[in-house]
């Protein structure tokens, strides 16, 4: 398949396809931005009831000998608030990541809709 033969595409082709890929995208940024903040929320949750948790066990081993031995229970809970808190950063990063290119978009959707309105005063300069 040559494209050695076919003509580039004009302004107005461009800006159709441009318009359709900011179409595309834009819902389903702010789909996937709103599900990150949700889990986000739901891995804060999670880190607060293991550190509440946490606490608990060491009270409860302080203050009166248990037959069972807490300490490995302690350590696991530990271990995985460790882990919450990695995916949290990791999350944090994406939902960055994803306000950027929202933001991007939304810019380039103002920007060719400035370029396509006649009346718009930025073009009557």
């Amino acid at each position: 398949m040559s494209f050695q033969n076919e003509k580039p595409l004009d302004s107005e082709n461009k800006d159709a396809i441009a318009r359709g890929l900011v179409g595309l995208l834009k819902p389903a940024v702010g789909e996937i931005d709103e599900r990150v903040k949700g889990v986000r929320e739901s891995q804060v949750e999670l880190r607060q009831q293991i550190d509440s948790l946490c606490e608990d066990l060491k009270k409860i081993t302080e203050n009166d000998p248990v037959p069972i031995e807490l300490e490995p229970y302690v350590k696991k809970l530990n271990s995985s608030r460790r882990r919450v808190m990695l995916v949290n950063s990791i999350l944090q990063n994406v939902q960055d990541r994803l306000n950027k290119l929202h933001h991007s978009i939304s810019k380039e959707t103002a920007r060719r809709k400035t370029l396509l309105d006649p009346s718009s005063p930025s073009r009557l300069k």
